[in-house]
């Protein structure tokens, strides 16, 4: 999986001509544009180059050649996608985001929550819960993400999967 399910990814890296390679931007054609696409309508090249990237980032392959053959892929799409496909959450700069939570009542599930939020070097800027109402309560959390030790994907990922959490949504994301 690429950054979890129905991710979003730049395809193309238009305006602010930058394209993310490891750890590094470069310029490209300043003439080209930027798109949006959810991961599941992605091809299937793109997806493994992705993957790919994915693997070589995070060390779990030691080479180009290593990484396409753990994601079936040929190195000749490798490199023709490699920079111009990356996950969103590795162009999007800002370091303040707004996330709504829609949660059960429940006794420490505020608690919980900001607890995976610290947990992963979060800075927590603001809050704002609603009274609960018919067993529910709103739950808008402003955060500073610019330490965070794992992608935003993975944040969202690990806060759905919180028992009481019904709905989680990024409200805004800003500098």
């Amino acid at each position: 999986m690429i950054a979890g399910s129905g991710s979003v990814c730049i395809l193309y890296n238009g305006r602010l001509a930058l394209s993310w390679w490891g750890n590094t931007m470069r310029k490209r054609d300043r003439n080209s544009k930027f798109f949006l696409v959810r991961e599941d309508v992605l091809p299937e090249a793109m997806k493994k180059t992705l993957e790919a990237k994915e693997l070589i980032d995070h060390g779990k392959s030691e080479s180009v050649w290593d990484a396409v053959q753990q994601v079936d892929l040929s190195r000749s799409a490798f490199y023709k996608y490699k920079d111009t496909v990356f996950p969103f959450h590795k162009i999007v700069k800002e370091k303040i985001i707004s996330l709504f939570f829609y949660l059960e009542d429940q006794p420490g599930a505020l608690s919980k929550l900001l607890g995976i939020v610290a947990s992963n070097s979060c800075n927590l800027l603001t809050i704002h819960q609603t009274i609960p109402l018919q067993g529910r309560a709103n739950v808008t959390l402003t955060l500073d993400v610019a330490d965070m030790s794992i992608d935003l994907d993975e944040l969202l990922i690990k806060l759905r999967r919180l028992e009481f959490v019904d709905r989680v949504d990024v409200l805004s994301s800003g500098g």
